[in-house]
């Protein structure tokens, strides 16, 4: 099938790479000449594994093309998804200006039946307002007979694993409009995920507005998961009990399951902050409160926070002459997206105390000086105390304590007798639980976890920093 993808960010790219590699005839564009040539010349953009080896396959084998030309994509194409950005405005809602341009666009192009596919994370309603812009531009231009149709397919990839996700997914959730436009782009999208239904049926079909909602749901639920650990963490600190055999407690039921259950420093990313904080306002624009997911926010909010809270626990509020190490910046593993990361609360909170910070992250490190520099309102390069180092040991380099952020695999066993040699203080506040408590206590290191500190180590109630002298 003659394919195009409108958007070579996270999602398109991923997208057009994976539905090339099934075959199809697939043109990715993108309004950002730099970020196409880097495309055209085989390079990948982003960070997500296995991505630049398939994506270089497809290229040799002409099945995926790069254009800043959306009149080319939309001439080549049966379906076009629509895979932009859809950020967070001021007031939480979802910013739909870069969905409504590039429908606009499409309209101004397309001779024939197309069907849109909105494969960019939007509240309810907003099929119904691509359609009303492609009606407009076509009218425009004295096509308003012209038929199409808006196709609400959202994606389900977790950075790290996302073309594992998508090429094997758990369900494929398709919206259709009702009539005859509906009924052809039920049978092009029929055959375009065949290769998926193979051996059972994965494709979910539904009206536009409940695939657009569905969406929002999942990423709530499993945002309110990791929420809900982190709260039942600070219950566990104070009675004395291990979070992580409350985990595998609660997760060897059918009915819940493993997933999602790790307490830490709270979730990041593009996906799950963004999502919540749009559910709510569209709840609230329909005079509705969403007080889980409210709940749930408020929580991640103050989760990250609580390994600044440890470390003015331990040391004091007042954190000058102190060295600490960082382990892990991205907000999480296999992936450099510093969107939303807990490392970015933490880092400055530590510099504003007076604390050196040693930094090291095996992927993000780029990433991490660009945001860093944008919070901190000035290049990483001019901010005293703060250092980026290339490797685990030299971030644990005379300092007094080391905070673990991201659970990278290279973290999980690290050389111990090194650190501790390495290290002037033998102080570990592990943000991910990669360590067992009972070993560290026996190697010499003073360990606290999230929800794994124990009756041998009393719980610091206070829920709010103290504030430096």
């Amino acid at each position: 099938m003659k394919i195009a993808v409108v958007g070579a960010g996270y999602v398109g790219l991923v997208t057009a790479t994976c539905l090339a590699e099934l075959g199809n005839d697939v043109i990715c564009v993108d309004r950002d000449h730099g970020r196409v040539a880097v495309l055209q010349a085989g390079g990948v953009p982003i960070f997500e594994p296995g991505l630049e080896d398939l994506l270089q396959r497809n290229r040799h084998a002409d099945r995926l093309r790069f254009t800043t030309s959306i009149a080319a994509a939309v001439r080549h194409a049966e379906v076009i998804f629509i895979a932009v950005g859809t950020p967070p405005q001021e007031d939480g809602s979802a910013d739909l200006q870069h969905v409504l341009a590039v429908a606009a666009q499409i309209g101004q192009h397309m001779t024939d039946f197309k069907v849109v596919v909105n494969k960019s994370t939007v509240p309810v309603g907003t099929g119904g307002r691509v359609e009303q812009v492609l009606r407009s531009a076509l009218a425009d231009r004295g096509l308003a007979a012209l038929d199409f149709a808006v196709v609400s397919n959202p994606e389900f990839l977790k950075e790290g694993a996302a073309l594992d996700d998508f090429m094997r997914p758990d369900r494929i959730v398709i919206g259709l409009p009702p009539g005859d436009a509906g009924e052809a782009a039920r049978r092009l999208m029929t055959r375009l995920y065949a290769p998926f239904n193979r051996h059972h049926e994965r494709s979910l079909w539904m009206d536009v507005a409940s695939a657009e909602l569905t969406k929002y749901a999942a990423n709530a639920m499993l945002a309110t998961r990791i929420s809900f650990m982190n709260d039942m963490a600070h219950l566990a600190d104070a009675v004395g009990a291990d979070i992580d055999s409350v985990r595998r407690g609660i997760g060897s039921d059918s009915r819940i399951g493993h997933g999602f259950l790790y307490a830490g420093t709270g979730y990041g990313g593009s996906c799950f902050p963004k999502d919540t904080r749009a559910l709510i306002h569209e709840a609230a624009a329909q005079g509705l409160r969403m007080r889980v997911v409210e709940a749930t926010e408020s929580v991640n909010h103050e989760q990250k926070q609580v390994l600044v809270e440890r470390v003015c626990a331990h040391f004091g509020a007042d954190l000058r002459g102190l060295r600490l190490g960082v382990w892990g910046l991205a907000f999480k593993p296999n992936t450099d997206d510093m969107r939303d990361a807990p490392s970015r609360i933490v880092i400055p909170e530590l510099l504003s105390r007076g604390a050196e910070v040693r930094v090291h992250d095996p992927v993000a490190l780029s990433e991490a000086q660009r945001a860093l520099s944008a919070d901190l309102g000035r290049p990483v390069s001019e901010v005293e105390g703060l250092t980026f180092v290339d490797s685990p040991l030299e971030a644990v380099a005379d300092v007094d304590a080391l905070l673990v952020l991201t659970e990278w695999k290279c973290f999980h066993n690290p050389d111990f007798d090194a650190m501790a040699r390495s290290m002037r203080g033998r102080v570990i506040f592990d943000g991910r639980n990669l360590y067992d408590p009972a070993l560290m206590d026996s190697l010499g290191f003073v360990y606290q976890g999230i929800g794994r500190r124990g009756h041998h180590q009393a719980a610091h109630p206070a829920r709010e920093l103290p504030q430096p002298a």
